[in-house]
């Protein structure tokens, strides 16, 4: 066998903002390339996966006006994802100005794509830039796409579609192929973006937790910290927050107040409303219904074609291979559901996913009718009084990784978003499923993270010098409070709160966040210096030896305050301090009183209890305690502090957990 040349071996290397390269080699080349001189860190590279409208107006943001335009047009937002449709009516660039004077990037897109005054530039890491699954339309509509009248997904949804910044301009970055997104393109995306001079970075995808050095994104992002540049991340769709380095902006996902429900109407007159997104309307009156046991644990077999479901609406106490009855000629099919799960999923044909109780009761009727039928609606939107309620499926705290950073960080929209689509896709991802659609309804911390993005972009246009720290302190700070009888895991699922746009431009106060104290953070977390240089290169710099040298809770100046308490017996007393800075950015001579809402096993004292300002950028710092004692463990604890001159209001979530 020929052995591959160096040149050969070489996949990307990384120049632009930090130093590095990625490369096919074997286990023993990688080890001999550590212990190299020079050779910070070797980690193999893994793949991520995407996280998979009336949400601008359930948040309130509204259409720009010529001033806002003006400013949002000097934003460029950075979009890591799988690529986009540019042919869609959301990225018409009617309107928009010539991309501004700080982009130094390229449009790399490959065959027959083109960008323009909206899509200012793209790169690709593999073929071309378009997009072959949807999801980087979809999320690149939400963060900047223009107002498109009259789009719906097959008549459901019927509205105006807008992305939070349309004037802004989209930079986008393809990282992921049908499935994966490898990390070496997501390194060079970093690289590129950053010396692209994208304001914002929005990255809807990720994996489980890690440590901060062999996790690629908390590696880019916070080279593009140090740039100036806030990176978003989706949180994740799976039990544990996935993205949890303390300079990244973590988001969760949550409802609005509009619903997809769709209605089985039985042969006895009863109606269940039930979970989907059913564009199908179906022909007859009435079909027969049948109820079939599978052995959900095996794939369909040639056995399964002799199942006699032609023509009948087939009852399934699962979700999985729905697609496959519609292959046999079932007319529909209604499948049993987890009460918790609040999204309705787009089908690839007359479905209707019941929750268990109205299932058995469809079930009781099947069985005690001498002819049982039904028929399947089209979907219906309806009034959801309850939003926003955190999606079962958002990944929930606490940080397994920095057990003391607050992730995820905020919730935003994530719940049946219709936006952009890409016609190259098929719209359920079912090999079946023929069609195609403009646009699409999509659920996912995915989408939720271009909101939060979009919402960072629109703080940026108004205060263009403002750090990402001061960016992410604004929105957090200024979020809606949310339920916790409505979300059990309270502040581990929601974070600071609800999304606000319009309250993160004038938040009053900021917390700031420097460089050194994230190296400083990453210290108390015992990572070596090798490991910390594979984050920060930073040859002058190393942790202090001193005996003091202890870890607490008050190293990083973040927007929330959390501490995890190593306690043996849940009896044990305890006090906590947490000592932070906040900048003046509000009015230049105002005086903030402190207010504090707390559980009752825990006390909070803040000291001083007012903060008075003098001027604008004036920092006061102040220091908050927390007594208790009696905590179970396993659960949070929580407070909130916010701090008012009667104009604004600044809250932070304060928690403790064993």
């Amino acid at each position: 066998m020929m052995k591959e040349s160096p040149k050969d071996s070489l996949i990307r290397s990384y120049g632009k903002s930090f130093d590095g390269f990625s490369a096919k080699l074997t286990e023993k080349e990688s080890q001999t390339l550590k212990k190299m001189k020079g050779v910070v860190s070797v980690f193999p590279s893994r793949t991520l996966k995407p996280h998979t409208t009336r949400s601008w107006d359930f948040l309130g943001l509204p259409e720009p006006t010529p001033e806002q335009q003006s400013a949002e047009s000097n934003v460029i937002v950075g979009v890591f994802d799988s690529g986009i449709w540019p042919e869609s009516p959301s990225f018409d660039d009617s309107g928009c100005s010539p991309p501004p004077q700080h982009w130094k990037g390229v449009c790399q897109g490959g065959q027959n794509f083109t960008c323009n005054k909206k899509i200012i530039g793209v790169r690709t890491y593999m073929k071309d830039a378009k997009d072959y699954t949807g999801h980087g339309s979809h999320s690149a509509s939400i963060m900047a796409g223009k107002k498109s009248d009259n789009t719906n997904f097959y008549g459901i949804g019927n509205g105006v579609a807008r992305g939070g910044v349309p004037f802004s301009k989209i930079a986008i970055y393809k990282v992921c192929d049908t499935s994966n997104c490898a990390d070496s393109n997501i390194l060079a995306a970093f690289d590129d973006a950053i010396a692209d001079g994208v304001d914002v970075i929005s990255v809807s995808l990720g994996r489980l937790p890690d440590v901060f050095y062999n996790d690629v994104v908390a590696i880019g992002s916070f080279h593009a910290t140090e740039k100036g540049i806030l990176t978003v991340q989706s949180a994740g769709n799976s039990d544990i927050v996935g993205s949890v380095a303390p300079w990244i902006f973590s988001v969760a996902a949550s409802t609005i107040d509009r619903r997809i429900v769709t209605k089985l109407v039985l042969g006895n007159g009863a109606n269940f409303w039930g979970k989907s997104v059913n564009s199908f309307a179906m022909e007859n009156d009435k079909y027969p219904l049948v109820h079939l046991k599978i052995n959900i644990s095996i794939k369909p077999t040639p056995m399964w074609d002799e199942i006699p479901v032609n023509g009948k609406i087939v009852l399934l106490d699962t979700t999985r291979y729905i697609d496959y009855f519609f292959s046999i000629n079932a007319a529909g099919v209604v499948s049993r559901v987890d009460a918790a799960d609040q999204a309705s999923y787009v089908v690839p044909g007359p479905v209707v996913m019941l929750e268990a109780s109205q299932f058995d009761a469809v079930l009781s009727y099947l069985n005690t009718s001498p002819n049982p039928e039904g028929k399947i609606l089209k979907s219906e939107i309806v009034n959801d009084t309850s939003a926003p309620v955190v999606a079962s499926y958002s990944s929930k705290g606490p940080n397994q990784v920095a057990f003391d950073i607050l992730k995820p960080d905020i919730t935003a929209p994530g719940v049946d978003i219709l936006a952009a689509y890409s016609p190259l896709a098929n719209v359920t991802k079912f090999p079946g499923d023929t069609r195609r659609a403009s646009y699409n309804i999509l659920t996912g911390t995915s989408v939720a993270c271009p909101f939060v993005a979009a919402t960072a972009a629109y703080v940026k246009s108004q205060h263009p010098n403002w750090s990402p720290s001061a960016i992410k302190s604004a929105i957090m700070t200024t979020s809606q409070p949310m339920s916790k009888w409505q979300n059990p895991k309270s502040e581990f699922a929601y974070g600071a709160g609800h999304l606000n746009p319009t309250a993160a431009t004038n938040p009053g106060l900021v917390y700031e966040i420097t460089r050194d104290e994230y190296i400083i953070f990453m210290c108390k977390l015992n990572y070596t210096k090798e490991q910390i240089d594979t984050i920060a290169r930073n040859e002058s710099f190393s942790c202090p030896q001193s005996s003091a040298w202890k870890y607490t809770p008050t190293d990083v100046n973040y927007p929330a305050m959390l501490i995890m308490l190593n306690i043996l017996h849940a009896t044990e007393p305890f006090t906590v301090g947490f000592q932070r800075t906040v900048t003046n950015v509000g009015f230049a001579k105002s005086t903030y009183t402190s207010k504090i809402e707390s559980d009752d096993n825990i006390k909070v004292t803040v000291e001083p209890s007012t903060l008075s300002f003098s001027s604008l950028n004036e920092e006061m710092s102040f220091i908050v305690t927390l007594t208790g004692q009696g905590l179970s463990r396993g659960v949070l604890y929580s407070a909130t502090l916010v701090w008012s001159d009667g104009t604004h209001s600044v809250r932070s979530p304060i928690g403790v957990y064993t």
